[in-house]
C-alpha cells in the first residue's frame, strides 16, 4: 500500500504573550482564586491574538504560507486543503475554499472543512491520509488547524477563559511509495457529557431568530472532570498498538492533547509509554484546542526528539467526547 507521510509541518501564533499572572488578577477581583487550576493544567504562558485583524482563518492562512514556503511549493501544487476549527470565521463558504482563494490554488483541488472540536484537525489528518491512499489523484494534501477562543469565552468562566491560547498549524502530507507513513488508527466515543460544552450556547437556529445580543454567542460550559475519557482513551491506544503489533516501548514521541497534563501522564502511564516521551507544550502555548497534538509534533521534530522513520503516536479528546488516536511513521 502506498505510505501517506507527513513531509513537513509549521505553526502560527500572534506575539502577544500572556503569562498566568494577567489572568490570576482577573478573577482575584471576582473572587475566584484560580492558582491550583492552572498549576494542575500545567499552564504558564499562551499566546494571545491583540487585534481585530488576526482570526483563525488568518492563523491558518500564515501556517499554511509558512509550510509552502519551507518545501518550495505554490498553491497550485497541493491536491487537497482540509481545514479543521471549531471557531471557524465563516460556516460558508468553507474556511478551506478561502484558503485556497488566498494561496492561489488549482482548480482541481478538493477543498473540505471539518469540526471535530478539539479532536479536529487529528482526525482530518487520519481521514485525509484514508482518502489519499484511496486516491491516486492526490499526491499533496495540506491539512490545517486552527482556532480562535478568546472572542467566545465566558471571561467569568476559568477553563475557557485563562486556560486558551490562540495558534495554528499545517501539516503537509504526501504520497511516497517508499514510506510506509500513516499506519492506523481508532476512535472511540462515549456521548456522556454531550451538553458540557455547547457553541453557540443558545444555537444557530435562536440566534437567527433572535439576534446577536451579549453572551448569546459564547460558549456554554458546566463543568466535568475531564479525566474522564483516560481510561477509554487507553484501552483504545492499547488495541491499536496491539492490532499492529507495535511495543508501546517502539514509540519515539507522544503527541497528545494538550487539555491537560495529568491526563498525559495518565494515558502514558496506562498504555505502557515512559512520561519522557510525551511531547508538552501547554506550558508555552496553553491549550490551542485542535492544532495543540501538532504544536506538539512540531516541537518534537524542531528539538531532535524524533527522526525518520521513528513512530509518532497522536491522541486527542473532542468535547462531548470523543477520544481519537492514530499512529504514523515520521
Amino acid at each position: 500500500m502506498t505510505g501517506i507521510r507527513i513531509q513537513d509541518i509549521d505553526i502560527y501564533h500572534p506575539s502577544n504573550k500572556v503569562g498566568n499572572d494577567f489572568f490570576i488578577k482577573h478573577f482575584d477581583e471576582k473572587g475566584i482564586d484560580i492558582r491550583g487550576l492552572l498549576t494542575t493544567l500545567g499552564r504558564d504562558t499562551r499566546y494571545s491574538i491583540k487585534n481585530e485583524e488576526e482570526n483563525s482563518l488568518t492563523m491558518a492562512f500564515e501556517a499554511a504560507s509558512n509550510v509552502l514556503d519551507n518545501n518550495d511549493l505554490i498553491g497550485a501544487d497541493i491536491d487537497l486543503i482540509a481545514y479543521a476549527s471549531q471557531t471557524p470565521e465563516y460556516i460558508f463558504p468553507t474556511n478551506s475554499l478561502m484558503i485556497h482563494r488566498l494561496i492561489n490554488g488549482a482548480s482541481h483541488t478538493i477543498c473540505i472543512d471539518s469540526n471535530a472540536n478539539c479532536a479536529g484537525m487529528t482526525a482530518s489528518v487520519e481521514q485525509v491520509s484514508r482518502q489519499m491512499q484511496a486516491n491516486p489523484r492526490i499526491k499533496r494534501a495540506l491539512v490545517i488547524g486552527s482556532d480562535y477562543v478568546a472572542p467566545h469565552a465566558d471571561k467569568n468562566d476559568p477553563v475557557y477563559y485563562a486556560n486558551f491560547g490562540d495558534a495554528a498549524a499545517a501539516v503537509l502530507l504526501v504520497r511516497d511509495d517508499n514510506a510506509v507513513g500513516f499506519i492506523d488508527s481508532i476512535y472511540q466515543t462515549d456521548t456522556c457529557v454531550y451538553g458540557n460544552s455547547m457553541f453557540p450556547a443558545e444555537g444557530l437556529a435562536n440566534l437567527g431568530r433572535k439576534g446577536v445580543a451579549a453572551g448569546e454567542f459564547n460558549v456554554k460550559f458546566i463543568p466535568f472532570d475531564d479525566s474522564i475519557c483516560v481510561d477509554a482513551a487507553s484501552e483504545s491506544i492499547r488495541t491499536l498498538l496491539s492490532d499492529n503489533n507495535i511495543a508501546p516501548e517502539s514509540i519515539k514521541a507522544a503527541c497528545f492533547s494538550q487539555l491537560s497534563l495529568p491526563n498525559i501522564v495518565g494515558v502514558c502511564e496506562k498504555v505502557g509509554i515512559d512520561s519522557d516521551v510525551a511531547v508538552y507544550i501547554g506550558d508555552e502555548f496553553g491549550y490551542t484546542s485542535t492544532s495543540s497534538p501538532f504544536l506538539a509534533l512540531h516541537k518534537a521534530i524542531t528539538t531532535g526528539k524524533i527522526e525518520r522513520g521513528d513512530k509518532v503516536l497522536f491522541w486527542t479528546v473532542g468535547a462531548g467526547w470523543q477520544n481519537v488516536a492514530f499512529v504514523i511513521e515520521y
